[in-house]
């Protein structure tokens, strides 16, 4: 079996001879130590030394995929109000903002790309991250406050940034073809205990896109892999409804997506990818740790399980040591 196949196996739910590998998207500045970790000259060198079975590659990471970025991006810590704050009506929010146009996406660097990659899983699809680029258009506080007080004008502003999304990967996935095996989607509705907002809100402004989404990789024959951090467990059964085929990244720590608790609840209805913590076990534990944890996360959540970080960017407070035991363990 080989990668690619593995882990297509492991997702659509059929056989599969083992447990999945991702090492993640490494941090800038932990590229050097896991070089010399895995005795590797490159990237490349070290993925295949790490046995790694999977590629996120997203044009939205190419300067060629749009002049200019076609959202405001503000600091994790910004909370100050966007250029949608004052809006409270569809209307304001049509006349507030310059928004982009699907049709003038570039998608060739990515696709070039694509082509030389390997024998990988490969996810791709514009990363419709729309949760977050409605809080940096909004504000945090007046995204949030608005759902409430002014429904229309987020759900104008909703459907502006996903039909965007939605128009780019219709036309990136013609292009793409067999090239890509998955959409890959990512939008953190959690903190460490419980949801962003309300189940009422995430059903009106959050779950019809997901459907959406689904529904277009499905028309492509693509998996539907959602990427969401924090305490999510509440909204596993309708991510599962929706076509979710793959959830990632099991923020360890986070209330309720310990690998128990997803096991009992949800094991064989969807497949899982990450769960080996970033947050305490990584930074913090042993190799040896590490690897009794990969089996653990193996017995508990597999078959249709990846192993990968809790956290797909590696930091450089994680030991590169742990890296390796990780990517050694998963490979047993």
């Amino acid at each position: 079996m080989t990668k690619r196949q593995r882990i297509h196996a492991i997702i659509s739910g059929k056989p599969a001879d083992r447990c999945g590998f991702w090492l993640g998207h490494p941090h800038a500045d932990s590229w050097p130590g896991l070089l010399r970790a895995f005795n590797a000259a490159n990237p490349n060198e070290l993925f295949e030394k790490a046995g790694n079975e999977f590629a996120h590659i997203s044009p939205f990471w190419f300067p060629d995929f749009y002049e200019g970025w076609p959202f405001p991006c503000a600091k994790a810590s910004d909370c100050a109000p966007g250029p949608l704050a004052a809006c409270e009506t569809a209307e304001d929010v049509a006349r507030c903002y310059p928004w982009p146009d699907a049709s003038k996406c570039h998608f060739d660097k990515c696709l070039e790309t694509l082509r030389q990659t390997g024998d990988v899983y490969r996810a791709s699809g514009v990363w419709a991250h729309f949760f977050h680029i409605l809080i940096d258009l909004f504000g945090l506080e007046d995204y949030f406050v608005k759902m409430h007080t002014a429904p229309e004008a987020v759900q104008e502003a909703t459907d502006r940034v996903c039909q965007f999304m939605h128009d780019a990967n219709e036309t990136f996935f013609k292009l793409a073809g067999d090239l890509v095996d998955g959409s890959f989607i990512g939008n953190d509705l959690g903190s460490q205990q419980t949801l962003m907002c309300g189940p009422d809100a995430m059903e009106r402004f959050v779950m019809p896109w997901f459907a959406r989404f689904a529904e277009q990789a499905r028309r492509h024959n693509k998996h539907f892999l959602l990427h969401s951090c924090g305490a999510v467990g509440d909204l596993i059964p309708r991510f599962i409804e929706i076509g979710v085929q793959c959830l990632h990244p099991l923020q360890a720590l986070a209330r309720g997506m310990d690998a128990q608790t997803l096991a009992r609840d949800f094991k064989g209805r969807i497949a899982f990818m990450g769960g080996v913590d970033t947050q305490e076990l990584l930074i913090r534990g042993t190799p040896d740790a590490i690897r009794r944890e990969v089996r653990r996360l193996k017995e508990t959540l597999g078959p249709r399980l990846i192993i990968s970080p809790s956290h797909e960017c590696i930091l450089p407070d994680i030991p590169p040591a742990n890296i390796v035991a990780m990517a050694e363990a998963a490979a047993e």
